[in-house]
């Protein structure tokens, strides 16, 4: 496979030959995953979200044909007939399930089971459960594949419940389910952001196991952002995370340099390595060789997102840490094409 561009515009979707794969998209956030599979040369039929602000980003970018924007909860309530009949004929259903309820930051574990205010979807809801409506999307559309994303902490811990009850849900669906960790750093994107993947094939269809290999050559700081003169504007650290980074070596967090651990989730990137995921909230990440946060433009390189992206004035840093970098879902899509000829 030839090496992707470090970066790309969303006009270059309309030079990827189709392949005749049609694809849905829950939690589809502003479209990460959706450009992923476009990338990959797939039609994305449609959208969910329940967001009303990344739905107005994502219908910005991506022009759906069919969107729903509400809960996953009242989209399986809508009756069969009430809805296109091409989401009854999918080759993939996609979804990344709101997944900080999983992080393996803070005490997890005491917003499992109740409901509290989110700022995914703006409102208050419980988000440990909503990957089970995603299987019940799944039972619902019976796609032949059904690729859901999440974050590692749900292998750890008292998590891995949930893991066994995710296997059994999408058994009972009629899926056989195989369970990945990648890094997207093997994968054209110049980040160490590792996320795993539930990849579930319809039983009925005899597909065999899938394999997954990805060693893509290692970018960095530098090579994400060839091509650019103008890095964008940078908000400067505070007086004291100054003093605290000026301590820190290059490619590890400011708790390192600080007497109590504080600021722990804050990083100051090695330029030469991949730099640590991008996260939705928080300024965690910062040069090597001026105490300055990373810009807009820096998210959005880091990304594996369009250059030319809308965000229709929401916060970058919210919606790329939020997305799955399209780079990554384009690797996976397009092994799983080729491998099971969809």
């Amino acid at each position: 496979m030839p090496e992707l561009p470090v970066s790309w515009s969303l006009t270059d979707l309309k030079k990827t030959k189709k392949n005749g794969v049609n694809v849905f998209s829950t939690f589809s956030c502003g479209g990460g995953s959706t450009m992923g599979y476009k990338l990959a040369g797939c039609e994305v039929v449609g959208c969910l979200e329940i967001d009303e602000k990344l739905m107005e980003i994502y219908k910005t970018n991506h022009n759906p044909r069919h969107s729903f924007r509400m809960g996953i909860q009242d989209f399986n309530k809508i009756d069969d007939r009430d809805l296109p009949e091409e989401l009854f004929n999918l080759d993939i259903l996609d979804g990344s399930p709101p997944c900080s309820v999983f992080s393996m930051a803070g005490s997890r574990e005491a917003k499992w089971g109740e409901e509290h205010f989110f700022r995914e979807g703006q409102e208050v809801q419980r988000l440990d459960d909503l990957f089970f409506h995603y299987i019940d999307t799944v039972k619902k559309l019976k796609p032949k594949v059904a690729i859901a994303e999440n974050v590692t902490g749900m292998l750890r811990a008292n998590a891995r419940g949930y893991v066994k009850e995710i296997f059994t849900g999408l058994k009972e669906a009629g899926y056989d389910v195989q369970l990945f960790q990648f890094n997207s750093a093997r994968m054209s994107v110049p980040q160490a952001r590792r996320r795993v993947f539930f990849v579930s094939r319809r039983k009925d269809l005899d597909l065999p196991k899938i394999e997954f290999s990805f060693n893509d050559k290692v970018r960095n700081y530098f090579d994400m952002m060839k091509g650019l003169n103008d890095y964008g504007e940078r908000k400067e650290l505070s007086p004291l995370q100054k003093e605290i980074w000026r301590a820190t070596k290059p490619g590890n967090n400011l708790g390192t340099a600080h007497k109590k651990g504080y600021f722990f989730g804050t990083f100051k990137i090695n330029p030469y390595h991949p730099i640590p995921s991008v996260l939705a909230t928080g300024d965690t990440l910062t040069l090597w060789d001026k105490p300055c946060y990373f810009s807009d433009v820096e998210l959005v390189r880091a990304q594996t997102f369009p250059d030319d992206f809308d965000f229709c004035g929401q916060r970058v840093q919210y919606v790329t840490g939020m997305s799955v970098p399209p780079y990554m879902i384009k690797k996976i899509a397009e092994k799983i094409i080729s491998f099971w000829k969809l």
